[in-house]
């Protein structure tokens, strides 16, 4: 439907219907404050995953050793978590409401075929809300054994949560469950829709990386506090559990990312040129490190030989489609895409080290009953430590920026342009502002609240938390 047809289905004002045109600026500011407040929300979304793992990971391992750090660092971390949950559910409210009001020609069109995994996204929800109130009420009226089951279907929830969301993008990516005929939407299968093929990939690579944010970013922050001399047994397992958790993950997202990647080969080839700069369909494609695209190529780059071809077919005769076999009106931006994936490959692979480091420095001790804080180059670990956690999160809105910008000029591939979805009303750039100073009143009130609860008591005056209150946290 284009934005003619869609002025012409609706009762809209004189004004709007005269200029029958959507303004590159509305189109802009639209697409600006959709970026914005995705960009946003991803990074508490993740944290709303990966926290609940941490937590609880932390909670069995006080009640296995009885050892009080441990239970402190739950403590304080469910504290965040419930924190980190209501700022979410803030986000995502002012994401559902922006899906309606800037995108009317994707949702009045499609809500029917993508409405079921934001539905079931809404269950997820409630349900990871009751049991949050449960475990954080009932830490102290219930045995620690039976306190620590309230807290799983929290985690199965945030992460079904995250599944059924990223479904619909991934739907945006591989549109079906649906036939147009005369430009209606007819047969249609919601399953399907969002069962579609790309949704394992996407699905996979999402739930992962919210682990590997939550994971780092929690551990930075521990990693900082050991570089200021604060050795104890809290601050050293607030830094080895969540940064543990990242190190094993990240080998099994590297797979996922090929796997993602040589997916896009197949079903969105567009996709897969503009990540790699590849402008001539052939064989023999290299691969491209860097560089700048201009009249037709990607220019100034480290090119390994063959590379491209033997990532996608394990051949180096493999043929990998070029940007020649797509209109140029529906290029992505060759640039931006490139250097944004080759920021998230990067910091993948400097976070894979890192996890191989921890790994060595856990055999060392071993070997020399030592652990890694007494080793050599300790304390360049913990400041890399440190740079790794800000350098999850570029790598995760880097992934997003892929998988948005590359699907560009559509907002539902093949199907419907982001113009045609636009709001043609006039005014969005004042949204754009309005949006702009919530999320920065936003921000200032979250990082002060956590840093209130960082240093506050993290445990009610209750008896039975004796020798958690006792503990001293240095």
């Amino acid at each position: 439907m284009s934005v003619s047809d869609y002025l012409a289905s609706g009762p809209w004002p004189a004004a709007v219907l005269a200029a029958n045109k959507v303004s590159e600026a509305n189109l802009a500011a639209a697409r600006a404050q959709m970026g914005f407040s995705l960009a946003w929300h991803i990074v508490v979304a993740c944290l709303g995953v990966g926290l609940p793992v941490l937590t609880l990971t932390a909670e069995w391992y006080g009640i296995r050793t009885g050892n009080p750090a441990h239970r402190l660092l739950a403590r304080r971390w469910a504290r965040a978590m419930g924190v980190l949950f209501a700022v979410g559910a803030v986000s995502g409210t002012i994401l559902s409401f922006e899906m309606g009001l800037l995108w009317p020609g994707l949702m009045g069109k499609f809500g029917q075929v993508i409405g079921l995994p934001f539905a079931l996204e809404g269950i997820a929800f409630f349900i990871e809300a009751i049991f949050l109130g449960i475990y954080l009420y009932a830490w102290d009226r219930l045995p620690p054994k039976r306190h620590l089951l309230t807290g799983l279907p929290i985690v199965v929830a945030g992460v079904a949560s995250a599944f059924f969301v990223v479904c619909a993008n991934a739907w945006m990516n591989q549109p079906r469950g649906f036939t147009l005929r005369g430009g209606k939407v007819v047969d249609v299968d919601p399953w399907a829709a969002m069962l579609n093929p790309a949704s394992p990939p996407q699905t996979v690579h999402m739930i992962l990386a919210a682990f590997m944010v939550a994971s780092f970013l929690t551990a930075a922050v521990y990693a900082v506090a050991l570089l200021r001399g604060r050795r104890d047994t809290y601050h050293k397992a607030g830094f080895y559990i969540p940064f543990t958790l990242g190190a094993v993950v990240t080998p099994f997202q590297i797979f996922v990312g090929d796997w993602a990647a040589r997916f896009l080969a197949d079903y969105q080839p567009a996709k897969l040129a503009a990540m790699e700069g590849v402008y001539t369909t052939g064989s023999h494609v290299p691969l491209t490190l860097g560089g700048i695209a201009r009249d037709d190529a990607l220019r100034y780059g480290l090119e390994i030989p063959n590379g491209l071809s033997l990532l996608v077919g394990y051949r180096p005769s493999t043929v990998v489609q070029g940007l020649d076999k797509v209109p140029r009106s529906q290029w992505p931006a060759v640039t931006g895409v490139h250097w944004a994936f080759d920021v998230m490959v990067s910091i993948g692979f400097f976070l894979l080290a890192m996890g191989a480091w921890l790994l060595l420095s856990w055999w060392r001790g071993r070997r020399t009953d030592s652990e890694l804080l007494d080793q050599r180059g300790s304390r360049l670990f913990l400041w890399l430590s440190a740079v790794g956690g800000p350098a999850s999160v570029i790598a995760l809105e880097s992934g997003w920026c892929v998988t948005e910008l590359g699907r560009q000029p559509w907002i539902v591939w093949g199907v419907m342009s982001v113009r045609d979805a636009v709001n043609p009303a006039p005014g969005l750039m004042s949204g754009l502002w309005l949006v702009l100073v919530v999320y920065a009143a936003m921000t200032v009130a979250t990082v002060y609240v956590l840093r209130r609860l960082a240093k506050d008591t993290a445990v009610p005056l209750a008896p039975q938390e004796g020798d958690v209150l006792s503990y001293p946290v240095v």
